[in-house]
């Protein structure tokens, strides 16, 4: 079978290379030079950036896709675990450092809040609960057809915290104001509001906290580089600068791709890594889809984007590690202006990478590489990014001066920034966003696109922007459930 795939990123590698080592033959198009997707990397003046994903947890969804292939991981990554897992400033000074050994995290938190020590335990032993409750309900059912929906136990929807936000359920846990914004920081990592997502995404400490949290010797890029090596290993071509204009349809069925070139590429199956809300917007010729689907893939939610700061510094903070987080003083107000106001927030939580913590060729001797992430609005008329992108990065600068990295301004030797806008331009994400579709309500599970289009037969869909969510483990077990839905429907 002759299989066309749009785009390149990790869920488009993860399906061209597993479908390629069933035999099949596969093409992949892609818009961009490079492949990765929004997982990508920066190298200018001696400094390197990863520029998407810095972080990788479940590890065992992304050891599925090498022994799917009958390659071993060991032979093409070294995962390190880090410890402490992640810093944690506060604005009153109180620094907070999160370990992978439980004990010794519960040690950290009774120095400022000894009653919620215990409730820091038994916190992520009910999140290991959702995650045995959930994961084979959600996660690994490809959740599209009857069959799959009557796996449901909808009683247990009162088991999973369902009807509740992750605020609630961690403001119910905590009385210390540090382990709630802690716990409720979780949600951003699928582009959520804590306030509006539901408690069942309190499940996402646990892949991290318990199951561990992991960096990738030589950068997070080193893990999209090993899934092209392995798809090209198999046989898949790659075609860069060649952006798809449309899905060629033809008696309701994907046929092929039209190339902006104008080249028209023939296939029995077509797989869509680009956004799910542009696959179906944008890429599916009006007349082969009701102008109601359209809308209807419009009108739903993006996550958030995110405004990213890259510095390269000609100094060593040696209170920065290799993860770490500035919180906001307001959190639920920097949600409000990020999802309700769709403005940068006033006073942002701030995240920082330093990879040449743990990777000192990521920086010249003595230097650090700093990935600085703000969570930020998706594309609207509220905020304008060509006016304001570098004054927003001086604020962020000005800031972590204020925080206690003192003289930051004085040590940068590179810049750069990367704004919704920019995400947006290069990804076609929807609106800039960066996981696709938000969590923000309490049927989440069930408004994010399936792996397989219901309007177009043939038509696949893998990616952040589908089930079962963005995240580097996830964007992989998408194509899985759409390799699942394949064997299901096609003659293969």
């Amino acid at each position: 079978m002759k299989i066309a795939v749009i785009g390149s990123g990790i869920g488009g590698l993860s399906i061209a290379g597993i479908l390629a080592s069933k035999g099949h033959i596969v093409e992949v198009y892609e818009k961009n030079e490079t492949i990765g997707g929004k997982m990508n990397e920066i190298r200018a003046e001696g400094f390197r950036f990863d520029t998407g994903p810095s972080l990788l947890t479940m590890p065992y969804l992304l050891e599925n896709f090498f022994n799917e292939c009958r390659e071993d991981i060991e032979d093409h990554l070294e995962l390190i675990p880090l410890d402490p897992v992640c810093k944690y400033f506060y604005q009153d000074g109180i620094v907070f450092n999160n370990f992978e050994d439980r004990q010794d995290t519960m040690k950290e938190i009774r120095l400022f809040s000894k009653d919620d020590a215990e409730s820091y335990s038994e916190f992520l032993d009910r999140a290991a609960d959702l995650y045995e409750k959930t994961a084979d309900a959600f996660i690994f059912n490809p959740l599209y057809s009857l069959k799959d929906l009557r796996k449901l136990d909808l009683f247990s929807f009162f088991g999973i915290d369902a009807f509740s936000s992750v605020a609630d359920k961690v403001d119910e846990k905590f009385e210390s104001e540090y382990l709630r914004k802690f716990f409720k920081r979780f949600t951003t990592y699928n582009g959520s509001s804590p306030y509006q997502a539901p408690a069942t995404l309190n499940v996402i400490p646990h892949v991290e906290l318990n199951q561990g949290g992991f960096y990738v010797k030589g950068g997070m890029y080193k893990v999209a580089e090993s899934l092209y090596r392995v798809a090209e290993k198999n046989g898949v071509s790659f075609h860069f600068n060649s952006p798809v204009t449309s899905i060629v349809v033809k008696e309701g069925n994907a046929s092929g791709l039209r190339i902006s070139d104008g080249r028209q590429i023939n296939a029995d199956l077509v797989v869509a890594n680009s956004d799910a809300t542009e696959t179906i917007a944008n890429l599916i010729p009006d007349e082969d889809i009701r102008s109601s689907k359209k809308k209807k893939a419009t009108s739903i939610e993006p996550s958030c984007s995110g405004f990213v700061l890259l510095l390269g510094l000609n100094h060593q903070y040696e209170q920065l590690v290799h993860h770490n987080i500035f919180f906001s003083e307001d959190y639920e107000y920097e949600f409000k202006q990020i999802f309700n106001e769709k403005v940068m927030p006033d006073d942002p939580t701030i995240y920082i990478a330093n990879t040449s913590f743990s990777d000192p060729s990521h920086a010249p001797e003595n230097g650090s590489n700093l990935f600085i992430l703000v969570n930020a609005p998706y594309l609207s008329d509220s905020y304008n990014w060509d006016a304001q992108t570098v004054s927003y990065g001086d604020k962020i600068i000005n800031e972590l001066e204020a925080r206690g990295l003192n003289g930051l301004s004085d040590h940068i030797l590179y810049r750069e920034h990367i704004s919704p806008k920019d995400i947006y331009t290069k990804y076609l994400s929807n609106k800039g966003s960066i996981y696709g579709t938000s969590s923000n309500n309490l049927f989440s599970a069930f408004v994010r696109p399936r792996n397989k289009s219901r309007n177009i037969g043939k038509l696949y869909l893998v990616g952040g922007s589908t089930h079962p969510g963005g995240g580097i483990p996830l964007v992989v077990q998408s194509a899985f459930n759409a390799l699942k839905l394949i064997e299901r429907y096609e003659s293969i």
